[in-house]
């Protein structure tokens, strides 16, 4: 433990920039910071994000419907730097008051739709298309289960132990061994309940799935935080089982292609708006 110990004052007052790798980009206040018009493609669905695990989630449902046969799906999907600020733009503030990805705007419908949160955006394109989401009540229920389980969860593993374990300024044991502790258990959960079924929610794929994937399956195949040693994941082995299993979907390793920005350039399409895209538009080829 550090021998320098915190008091908070009185009334909290805003330090500036608070270091680490995001501490620039905040402050206490929501609102746009500037002006900035989003652009608009030719297709009804508008997506407006990075290929983050919570960005993929949307690109991965899209393409899931699109492999389905869902031709409505098709959509236009525009890159939002949020290491620049992009998202506290006007426009992506008039979407998603929360400044936070992915957004959505659903331009075939009157008057336009906006949607945001990634569980919203989830729900809202399973049953607009009638996929990923089962009808029947018990079924649909244990799947909003764990939808709402990972928007629940998550910020402990991203915002708790990603933020302390990677992105902050000082290594801080305290906060370091409390996210620790709850990620592991997160994943021992999510090892339970995958010893017993195929997918998260029992035997069929669903939202439930694309939604905890992105965190928790990168997690353990070792591509979040560079992590994974330190949490032992390969003793998670119905995760681990389920996460390869989902990896090698045609439709998911496109969706993580979608608004990515590192990595291999082959695998990076900074933005979407036709299927030959990932054929033509990706950064190797664009920079080649």
């Amino acid at each position: 433990m550090s021998d320098d110990t915190y008091t908070p004052p009185a009334i909290w007052q805003p330090a500036g920039d608070l270091g680490g790798t995001w501490g620039s980009l905040n402050r206490p206040a929501a609102g746009p910071t500037h002006e900035r018009e989003l652009p608009r493609g030719k297709h009804p669905l508008q997506l407006h994000s990075m290929g983050t695990p919570n960005g993929v989630k949307v690109t991965i449902m899209l393409e899931e419907l699109l492999a389905l046969g869902h031709t409505g799906a098709e959509y236009d999907a525009w890159l939002i730097k949020i290491g620049d600020g992009d998202q506290f733009g006007d426009g992506f503030v008039g979407i998603n008051p929360n400044s936070k990805i992915p957004a959505l705007l659903d331009t075939g419908v009157t008057p336009h739709q906006r949607v945001f949160e990634s569980g919203s955006i989830l729900v809202y394109l399973a049953e607009k298309f009638g996929a990923l989401l089962p009808e029947a009540s018990a079924q649909r229920t244990e799947v909003m289960n764990w939808l709402f389980w990972q928007m629940g969860s998550a910020p402990y593993l991203g915002g708790g132990f990603g933020h302390f374990y990677a992105y902050a300024p000082e290594k801080i044991r305290y906060a370091i061994d409390r996210f620790t502790m709850e990620t592991k258990r997160q994943l021992d959960v999510l090892d339970r309940q995958l010893a017993e079924h195929r997918y998260i929610a029992g035997d069929d794929y669903s939202i439930a799935d694309i939604a905890i994937w992105p965190w928790y399956g990168w997690v353990v195949l070792h591509r979040l935080y560079e992590a994974g040693e330190f949490l032992q994941v390969d003793d998670y082995t119905h995760v681990v089982r389920w996460a390869k299993a989902l990896d090698a979907r045609e439709a998911v390793r496109r969706g993580v292609m979608v608004n990515r920005t590192f990595g291999d350039p082959s695998r990076q399409l900074h933005e979407r708006h036709d299927a030959s895209d990932f054929d033509t538009r990706t950064q190797d080829k664009l920079e080649g």
